[in-house]
């Protein structure tokens, strides 16, 4: 097996004993338990498993979708069957996207260990893997899979067959021997996927007509990807890096090859390496970023009768999201439960949300998380709200002011790494504290808001829905004392909030009432945004779950943007672009422009801003690779489509540009060649988003990917764009191959 995948898996036992397959139990509830024979196959990257009795039906995952492995009694599922089997044989496999996991149930600790190690080393495996050997190894599985006799050879049937599969047109005469090896399989796909507009490139930079030496290299880097620095070292790292052929590296030179893999790479990559990890100032007041932000983060689905699962805030946690929400309701026997109030959906405990919260909120991010509480709870109950966040989040919960003083202003991501902040209401202001004010009643009255009350805004029951508002809550001391930076308040007017408010109140708005207040003081929002959290949610119209478009909102700097993370679309995916950059850490510094007080930005005439620059992004799409077929219809092969979406201030949002296909093989490589240009007012606060779909003349067009990031982090010159499918997780290899300019407007 030259199979990458396997190597070492000689000397495996775990390996070893995969391949042989285990019996196991595939659990879905606490009725739900059924085993199951699981097989690592020969490739060592899909696993087959099947029913004992059922015919010959059986279901495949493939190594490279399981996003995690989580031991012991790690999901609910689990958790609800923890009497009856111990932790040491449970395990839950977490697949990347919106798949549900797969909870398993070993026969034995050993056995639950075998296939925990095994698919871990697995899937380190798959991650070491260069771009050039996973495409060989993608070759290889489509080769798999076309041959149907498996007889090593593919008849001209199959390569047809294949072909149609993998989105290319073939006509009938191109096999002479009407068959083809594996090895000439990969030959011929590689004939398919000649890169021509590469070679174009790399001959206008070669002197020999062979190879780059390192000068020409270095001439490419510096004339077409608009390179700084030291180009002479960075020309030098690439050759050692990229450049397959020892013989060429003794030379200090780089084939065509070798340029392929490089611009494959990620740093041929259209988004800047130097944007990925943290790289920006995390020393300001909390009010000077964008919050990665998550609304009815129990739901699984829609908001009617969706599940509500704790699921849904590892999900969230894992994806970088920094603030999660809980609706609290009374349950019985004294424990508070979340779900979404007087629907069918399904209800979970507070604690098990809690905890949950305390186990997964700094795995991907040290920066801190905010629990926006929703409560409906009776002050017995809230009461035991605030015990189990005590108890459960210990030392994470922020209890006080850093310092212990009277606070003047919000701390930074930096000054609260690792805690965890509670946004609900509270009785009295954060000074009260500092000067014994708040006497030790148990329990304080606070106006009472709810998201309920604003489901229609222009309802005729305008009154009695007033009177819902006016209505007085009331709130325990212990759950009031829990809140610090985050005090939930009613908003009266800008004004109001100018003259009245404290740094530390928080308004949420619906996305309508946001929206109006953006168009009719436009700079008034981003100056309070300056100094004050606000956050913004659907309007509860929204019982799909469906998403708004977070943009409009951050062009006010409006910095909790709650989102339905459980909805794939482009709300998501622009949320997944902005927070792409710094780390993924879930923080994004505004632009300056939003932070200062004394500045007036409105988003609606960003040209009467100080040092107003706007730009011209120039994108010339020259080609795309490897394009995935979404839905096979008779005869049909991809017809793709770009679209080129700009998403920033009004004036930048309307521009979007679609250009079809005009090539040979249309739908596998297709060749375009076609230049847009955008003029873009406010370039910081600019996201550009590239989808790709099939075009259909008779129905809607089918998705085929996307990819979406902030203008600041787009690298210039000729760029690869590797595309993500509907939930924003990859699909290898598929790519658009661009050129990018960004000039100033004179």
């Amino acid at each position: 097996e030259d199979n990458l995948l396997c190597s070492g898996i000689q000397g495996d036992d775990n390996l070893q004993s995969m391949l042989v397959g285990t019996v196991m139990r595939k659990i879905k509830s606490r009725t739900w338990k059924k085993q199951r024979y699981f097989k690592l196959q020969e490739d060592c990257m899909t696993i087959w498993y099947k029913s004992k009795k059922a015919g010959n039906t059986h279901s495949t995952f493939s190594v490279g979708d399981v996003e995690a492995i989580r031991e012991g009694h790690q999901s609910e599922v689990l958790l609800s069957i923890a009497d009856e089997f111990p932790a040491d044989r449970c395990f839950t496999l977490v697949f990347r996207g919106r798949r549900g996991n797969l909870d398993l149930v070993a026969e034995s600790a050993e056995e639950a260990q075998s296939w925990i190690k095994g698919m871990k080393k697995l899937i380190e495996n798959l991650e070491n893997m260069g771009e050039r050997e996973k495409l060989d190894q993608w070759i290889g599985d489509w080769f798999k899979k076309a041959d149907k006799n498996n007889d090593g050879r593919m008849n001209f049937k199959e390569v047809q067959d294949l072909l149609k599969m993998m989105n290319v047109d073939m006509n009938e005469h191109h096999s002479q021997s009407g068959s083809l090896e594996d090895d000439e399989f990969v030959l011929f796909y590689k004939m398919l996927t000649q890169r021509e507009d590469v070679l174009r490139v790399f001959q206008v930079y070669t002197a020999d007509g062979q190879k780059l030496s390192q000068s020409d290299l270095e001439d490419f880097l510096r004339e077409e990807q608009l390179e700084g620095g030291d180009i002479q070292k960075h020309a030098k790292q690439l050759i050692e890096r990229y450049e397959p052929s020892d013989t060429a590296k003794v030379l200090n030179a780089m084939t065509f090859d070798g340029f392929l893999m490089y611009l494959g790479s990620a740093e041929g990559s259209i988004f800047n390496p130097q944007r990925r990890g943290v790289f920006q100032d995390m020393g300001q007041p909390l009010s000077h970023y964008f919050i990665s932000s998550s609304h009815n983060t129990y739901l699984m689905e829609d908001q009617l009768r969706g599940q509500s699962s704790v699921e849904g805030y590892i999900r969230a946690l894992n994806r970088g999201c920094r603030c999660v929400e809980v609706d609290c309701w009374d349950g019985a026997n004294g424990e508070p439960i979340v779900y979404h109030g007087h629907t069918l959906t399904s209800k979970i405990l507070f604690k098990d949300v809690v905890t949950a919260v305390g186990n997964y909120a700094f795995k991907v991010s040290e920066y801190p998380v905010i629990l926006s509480i929703e409560n409906h709870c009776s002050v017995e109950q809230q009461r035991v709200m605030a015990q189990h966040l005590n108890h459960i989040l210990g030392d994470k919960l922020l209890k006080s002011t850093l310092d212990g003083k009277a606070p003047i202003g919000l701390p930074s991501p930096e000054d609260l790494k690792g805690k965890i902040l509670v946004k609900a209401k509270k009785i009295g202001g954060l000074e009260e504290t500092f000067n014994g004010m708040v006497e030790d009643s148990l329990t304080g009255e606070v106006s009472d808001e709810d998201e309920a009350a604003e489901i229609d805004e222009n309802n005729l029951h305008r009154e009695s829905v007033r009177r819902r508002l006016k209505s007085k809550q009331r709130l325990s001391k212990e759950l009031s004392d829990c809140v610090v930076y985050c005090k939930s308040v009613h908003f009266s007017s800008f004004k109001h909030s100018r003259i009245h408010s404290k740094f530390y109140e928080v308004v949420s708005f619906t996305e309508s009432k946001a929206r109006k207040h953006l168009r009719e003081a436009g700079a008034e929002f981003v100056h309070h945004n300056s100094r004050q959290l606000t956050r913004v949610y659907p309007t509860g119209f929204r019982t799909d779950s469906s998403n708004f478009n977070p943009q409009e909102m951050w062009n006010a700097g409006c910095q909790i943007v709650a989102l339905n993370f459980q909805t794939a679309g482009d709300g998501m995916d622009l949320n997944d672009g902005l927070f792409s950059q710094n780390g993924r850490c879930g923080y994004v510094l505004k632009p300056d422009f939003m932070k200062e007080a004394e500045k007036r930005f409105d988003p609606e005439t960003p040209q009467q801003r100080d040092h107003y620059q706007p730009i011209i992004l120039t994108i010339q799409v020259i080609s795309g690779q490897q394009l995935p077929k979404v839905n096979i219809k008779e005869g049909s092969i991809v017809d793709p489509l770009v679209r080129v979406e700009i998403h920033g201030v009004p004036m930048d949002q309307a521009n979007s540009t679609q250009i079809y296909s005009s090539s040979l093989f249309p739908g596998f490589n297709p060749v375009w060649y076609d230049t847009l240009r955008f003029t873009i007012h406010t370039p910081e606060l600019a996201m550009v988003r590239f989808v790709v779909e099939d075009y259909d003349k008779t129905s809607k067009n089918d998705f085929v990917g996307q990819y979406t990031l902030p203008l600041s982090c787009m690298q210039q010159g000729y760029r690869h764009i590797h595309l993500l499918s509907k939930d924003g997780t990859s699909i290898p290899p598929s790519s658009l191959f661009v050129h990018i300019r960004f000039t100033e407007l004179e």
